[in-house]
């Protein structure tokens, strides 16, 4: 038989393993309420707001007013849960202040100012653009329905844990990246969101509007895609990236 220790490390380990997916649960799927959680993790709500609680005292997550898009009902807006910068710390965020210096050091080396953001602008491109060759393949052998859909997938496979959906009163679907594992660094350079929304918009053949970021503030980051967009690869507006990072609340 097993004694008292044995079976409270037992607790206590699958305690800690279903923390874990609902943070995990909240990283992929944006800031959720305690009944989305539940119903995706097949807990009950009370299981998760126990959960919940526990996050929130370790820092992990926070409580936040669910954001409610066109005319707001009766009562209160519902509770969301969204991961702080200390969890999102947990999945894998690291060697920021090595890639801040660097990035740092690129902008001093190019003279400062103007001259310094134009260079540190050139290597977000360039950096992007090598991902944007991974994903052109995949995006192209989409119909054009099908394409912002592929692209999140193939975001998801580099660690952004990438959805979509339609987006509201609108014709057209918003790219959701849940995680980003340059948040930290994007704070203090926004041109990696930029050069990003730059990609996102030659991939997929259409304008697109950055709504949100993570190193805005932002839960999620959201790029809204028009329908119908035109064939892949065509050369997107040039002010495409004037709206990256912005969050038009």
């Amino acid at each position: 038989m097993k004694n008292v220790s044995e079976a409270q490390e037992e607790q206590t380990t699958g305690e800690r393993s279903t923390r874990n997916r609902v943070a995990r649960s909240v990283l992929v799927h944006g800031p959720s309420t305690a009944a989305d959680l539940a119903e995706r993790l097949g807990l009950t709500q009370a299981a998760v707001r126990r959960h919940l609680d526990a996050l929130v005292a370790e820092d992990i997550v926070e409580p936040r007013e669910k954001r409610v898009y066109g005319n707001r009902g009766r009562g209160r807006p519902a509770k969301v849960f969204a991961l702080t910068d200390c969890g999102r710390d947990a999945f894998d965020q690291a060697y920021d202040q090595l890639a801040a210096d660097a990035l740092r050091w690129i902008a001093e080396s190019a003279g400062g100012g103007e001259q310094g953001d134009a260079a540190v602008s050139a290597f977000a491109r360039a950096r992007v653009a090598a991902q944007a060759e991974r994903y052109r393949a995949v995006v192209e052998a989409a119909g054009p329905e099908e394409r912002t859909q592929a692209l999140a997938e193939a975001l998801s496979q580099d660690g952004y844990a990438a959805t979509t959906r339609n987006a509201p009163a609108s014709a057209g679907e918003q790219l959701c990246q849940h995680h980003c594992p340059v948040a930290h660094i994007a704070e203090q350079f926004p041109q990696l969101c930029e050069a990003e929304a730059e990609v996102f918009s030659r991939l997929l053949g259409t304008h697109v509007q950055r709504l949100a970021t993570i190193a805005h503030g932002d839960g999620v980051c959201t790029t809204f895609v028009p329908k119908a967009a035109s064939p892949s690869g065509t050369t997107a507006p040039t002010n495409t990236a004037s709206n990256a990072g912005r969050n038009p609340a």
